[in-house]
This record gives C-alpha cells, sequence and structure tokens, in this order.
C-alpha cells in the first residue's frame, strides 16, 4: 500500500444537492480538528439520518474523534439547518469497505477489489467491479472480476466508488491494524476491525 495522504488532498466523489451544501459548511470545521471529509450522505433510514464519514490523513479514527467531530458540528448544522425535517446526526469511520474519495485511496487499494460507478458511460457501461492495478494517465486500471474487458477508467469521471469486502481485504486490514499495535505476525488471529460509529440525538 501507499504511504498516506496530505489532510488537504481534494476529494475526487463529492455530493449533490443537499449534501453538497452539508459538505461545504462542515469541511473547515473538520480540517480544524485535524480530520478529512470521507463522506456526507443524507438518508431516510431510521426517519431521517445525516450520515458524516471522516478520517485523520493516515486513516484512522477512533470512537473518540467521532465524539469530538459529533460536538464541533452540531451547533454548525443547528446554525445553516439544512435538512427541514426531524434527523439523527450518524458521524462514523470509513470502515474496510471503504468508499475511495480521493486519488489517495485508490492508490492504496491497489490490489484490492473494488465496485466503480462513472457519471458517464465507459465502453458502454456504467458500472465496473475488478481489482485496482494501478493508475494511468489520470484512470484507473481495473483488471475485471466478473468476465468482462478490464478498463481505463478517468478518475474525473468518478460518480462513486468502493472497496469490496473480500478476505484478502481483510487479511491485510488485520495485518496493518496488529503492525501498529506491535503485534507480531505469528501472533492469534483477531477480529476483523469494524466501523467506529457515534449517534447524536435526533435534531428537531
Amino acid at each position: 500500500m501507499q504511504p498516506d495522504a496530505d489532510q488537504n488532498e481534494p476529494r475526487l466523489v463529492v455530493e449533490q444537492g443537499i449534501a453538497a451544501r452539508i459538505a461545504a459548511a462542515i469541511e473547515p470545521a473538520l480540517g480544524t480538528l485535524g480530520f478529512r471529509l470521507v463522506r456526507v450522505k443524507v438518508t431516510g433510514r431510521d426517519g431521517g439520518t445525516l450520515q458524516v464519514m471522516a478520517e485523520r490523513p493516515d486513516g484512522s479514527f477512533t470512537i473518540e474523534d467521532c465524539e469530538a467531530t459529533s460536538r464541533a458540528l452540531s451547533p454548525i448544522l443547528d446554525v445553516e439547518d439544512p435538512i427541514q425535517a426531524a434527523y439523527r446526526l450518524e458521524v462514523s469511520s470509513p470502515g474496510i469497505d471503504r468508499p475511495l474519495a480521493r486519488c489517495s485511496d485508490i492508490e492504496r487499494a491497489i490490489g484490492f477489489e473494488a465496485k466503480i460507478e462513472m457519471a458517464m458511460m465507459v465502453e458502454g457501461r456504467k458500472r465496473f467491479r475488478g481489482i485496482i492495478e494501478g493508475i494511468e494517465n489520470g484512470a484507473v486500471k481495473l483488471k475485471s472480476t466478473e468476465g468482462k474487458a478490464d478498463a481505463l477508467l478517468p478518475m474525473g469521471e468518478i460518480a462513486d466508488a468502493k472497496l469490496m469486502l473480500t478476505d484478502a481485504l481483510i487479511e491485510e486490514s488485520l495485518r496493518r491494524d496488529k503492525q501498529a499495535k506491535g503485534i507480531e505476525e505469528n501472533a492469534d488471529e483477531e477480529p476483523a476491525p469494524k466501523n467506529h460509529k457515534h449517534l447524536a440525538k435526533r435534531r428537531a
């Protein structure tokens, strides 16, 4: 995997509509905390949920980080009042099968399987699934795992991209987690780390 990126690296995949307005309002506050935005998503789940996914530049994001983010964003959302209905704020880490929002995310995902949706048709289709082999002339080189032709997908046209939860990805996540904690490679297997998540109270 590649080195971690800097905090100010722009995202390739950005929101539309209300989610875009929320992202613009909260991103400066996240930067002040030393975090960077991964994704904003507004859904009707559980009567209305605003999901904010964030991380540190090294990809980590603890439950304490989730709580600090929730505290910092709540007053901003109260002022902006972007959603004209009751909702709950959910702050979470990207998790193992994370969205690939930046170029550095794609670089770190080389060798792993991903699902990519394009904003425009590429070779007659928009949805692709395969192993990321690298970046070539500003495009993601994808080796199909669906029995279809391999593809070069322009990064500027990516509408959505996400890692697939495979055995290889889980093993790599465990290896990195053990390495970070100074655990020997031959230690007993640990469960794959889960997403950290913090739910704020429902907002009127």
